[in-house]
């Protein structure tokens, strides 16, 4: 069964986020789809993931770079998993249906708690998932930005 984790944004951006998920997803050696909202922001999110540190790598590409199905990370606006990824994360109002999240063994949906649109798009999609019988858990962040599951 697949597991959704609803990560709620209310001190930092996803662009602060993102980066730090993923390097953990990444750890567990298991590939990832990150589906974007829109394509303008798939390619803003494939170069920041290539300067957010000095120091630090994550291996992604998307459609401009190619050879998908050799990319642990795949960044795309679309429903395709050609890197046959076992994590989803969602961001930026990307939506997967619940009959699709079930191909996933883990699903993050990151959203800005601080839009009203972006909430009320994550409240929907948790009557949805939960509805549709899958485990969801809601984390939110603290004051010092670490993660608690609420």
């Amino acid at each position: 069964m697949s597991r959704v984790d609803f990560y709620h944004l209310q001190k930092q951006t996803l662009e602060q986020v993102l980066p730090k998920l993923l390097e953990k997803a990444y750890a567990t050696k298991q590939k990832i789809l990150v589906k974007v909202g829109n394509e303008e922001r798939v390619e803003f999110l494939n170069s920041h993931l290539w300067t957010f540190n000095d120091t630090s790598f994550i291996p992604h590409g998307s459609r401009k770079d190619g050879f998908a199905d050799q990319q642990p990370i795949w960044l795309t606006s679309g429903d395709d998993n050609p890197n046959r990824a076992t994590m989803l994360f969602l961001v930026d109002g990307a939506y997967a249906a619940p009959d699709v999240l079930q191909n996933y063994e883990r699903v993050f949906n990151i959203f800005d708690g601080n839009a009203d649109s972006s909430l009320n798009q994550a409240r929907q999609f948790w009557k949805e998932v939960k509805s549709s019988g899958l485990e969801a858990f809601y984390w939110k962040q603290d004051d010092n930005g670490r993660w608690s599951q609420q």
